[in-house]
C-alpha cells in the first residue's frame, strides 16, 4: 500500500505546551516554525500546530458512542503498524498520559478487529491511534 502523505494544520492556544507535547512526548521530529506555527513529521505526514484562540470543541468535545466508548468528536491520527502502536502506548504510558480512551482491542473477534486508543493534546484536540493485525481489513465492512 503506497499513501501520499497528508497535511494538517490544528489550533493551538498554548503553543508551547503543543510544542512540547508533540515534540517531548510524542518524539516528533520538528520542521520549519515560527512565533505562530510549527511543522511536526507526523509519523510521515505534515502535522502543523497554529497558534489559535480557544475553539469550541476544544472547550468541550462531543462524543459518539462506539462499541460501549464515548469518542471524541473531532478527532484525528493515523493507523499505525501493530508493533509501533504497541510502542507509541508505551511510550505515552511511561509519560503519564491521561487516556481518555485507554489503549485497548476494539471489534475483538469481529472484521475490523483494531487496537486504539484516544488522548487530548494540552489544548484539547482529540487524537486517535489504531493499528490493524490485517491490514486488509481497514474498511471491511
Amino acid at each position: 500500500m503506497s499513501l501520499s502523505p497528508f497535511h494538517l494544520a490544528i489550533p493551538v492556544y498554548d503553543l508551547p505546551a503543543a510544542r512540547d507535547f508533540y515534540g517531548r512526548v510524542f518524539g516528533l521530529a520538528e520542521g520549519r516554525s515560527s512565533d505562530h506555527w510549527v511543522d511536526f513529521d507526523f509519523f510521515g505526514h505534515q502535522l502543523v500546530i497554529h497558534e489559535h484562540p480557544k475553539t469550541a470543541s476544544q472547550e468541550a468535545a462531543h462524543t459518539n458512542a462506539v462499541d460501549g466508548h464515548d469518542v471524541p468528536v473531532p478527532h484525528f491520527g493515523v493507523v499505525l503498524e501493530w508493533e509501533r502502536w504497541e510502542a507509541l502506548a508505551q511510550r505515552l504510558r511511561e509519560f503519564g498520559t491521561q487516556f481518555v480512551i485507554e489503549p485497548y482491542i476494539r471489534f475483538q473477534g469481529q472484521v475490523g478487529e483494531q487496537a486504539t486508543m484516544f488522548l487530548f493534546d494540552p489544548c484539547g484536540n482529540a487524537l486517535e491511534f489504531k493499528a490493524f493485525k490485517d491490514i486488509g481489513q481497514l474498511f471491511a465492512k
